[in-house]
């Protein structure tokens, strides 16, 4: 009598053969920050800091299939502000994704003559124009929120020489401080701390950069990785938001008739699991590490690049 031809599992482990069977799902808890926005030029605002989305913790985690590669994409910072006449408003930040969450990048600082970029964060306002308030953070908007608008500036023309601060994750931008030349550039909006990738060592991320000054001191960057103003006469320059944390760039970065501004942080995205999934990340530039107990015994990939990681129950 002929074998039938059809084996279920049971059979075909009868004659000797493995079944190749599903790797079980992987809940993880997940830390997407995007990349800050630049600063503006020429007595220009802060630039946002990068989105700030996090489930750790105690928020709702996200199961990913086990044995397929999720891809990971990290934002970069958004370009500092040129000084071409006239001045021009900081880059957004790009969006850092992993599975269905977005971070949007920060928004960049305005000008006297141009207004800040809404983001995941504001960018901070500039004096002299009809935009001198500051950009809305949380846009598009998600709950909790990803971020702050940047602050606010002084709407009479050449009313005050400092300019306002980039929203961060936690809080806004600081608004201009005073007027005439003497005027100080407002700070960052503060970021948030998480310590997803080590519960001993809490990291703030998505700091707001500082507004600049013409002759007072600059904002100082928002902590968090925000970049500082910068101070024209004393050809002070602001500061680069920090890669890695998706800080905001401090505005009026170089000296020069219209300074630039300084460039965003790039974003990160940390992901955490149980210690007994195996994860696999590429490219090689991102890291898998092992947390002992009683720090939590989890395992963390770390993501500064875009790529994959794959998760294995």
């Amino acid at each position: 009598m002929p074998l039938n031809s059809t084996r279920g599992a049971g059979s075909a482990k009868g004659f000797g053969f493995t079944a190749g069977a599903a790797s079980a799902p992987v809940d993880v808890d997940y830390l997407v920050v995007a990349g800050g926005g630049g600063g503006g030029s020429g007595y220009g605002g802060g630039g946002g800091a990068g989105g700030y989305r996090t489930s750790f913790p105690g928020g709702t985690k996200i199961t990913l299939t086990g044995g397929v590669a999720t891809p990971i994409s990290i934002g970069d910072g958004g370009t500092g502000a040129t000084p071409a006449l006239p001045s021009t408003v900081g880059g957004n930040g790009s969006p850092s994704i992993f599975s269905t969450i977005t971070s949007t990048g920060g928004g960049g600082g305005g000008t006297y003559n141009g207004a800040a970029g809404t983001g995941g964060s504001g960018g901070g306002a500039a004096n002299g124009c009809s935009c001198n308030t500051g950009a809305a953070g949380n846009t598009p908007p998600v709950s909790p929120p990803q971020g702050n608008p940047g602050g606010n500036a002084n709407s009479a023309p050449f009313g005050g020489f400092g300019q306002a601060g980039g929203g961060g994750a936690s809080a806004a931008g600081g608004n201009m401080v005073g007027s005439g030349p003497g005027g100080a550039g407002g700070p960052g909006g503060e970021g948030s701390a998480n310590s997803i990738s080590d519960p001993t060592s809490p990291v703030t991320y998505a700091g707001g950069g500082g507004g600049s000054s013409f002759g007072a001191s600059g904002g100082s960057g928002g902590p968090g990785g925000g970049g500082a103003g910068g101070r024209i006469t004393t050809s002070v320059p602001g500061g680069a938001g920090t890669d890695g944390l998706g800080g905001g760039g401090g505005s009026g970065a170089t000296p020069g008739a219209i300074p630039t501004g300084a460039p965003g942080g790039k974003g990160i995205i940390i992901i955490r699991g149980p210690s007994t999934a195996t994860f696999t990340v590429s490219p090689g530039t991102n890291t898998v590490t092992t947390l002992p107990a009683p720090a939590g015994g989890c395992k963390v990939a770390t993501f500064t690049v875009s790529g994959t990681l794959t998760a294995k129950g």
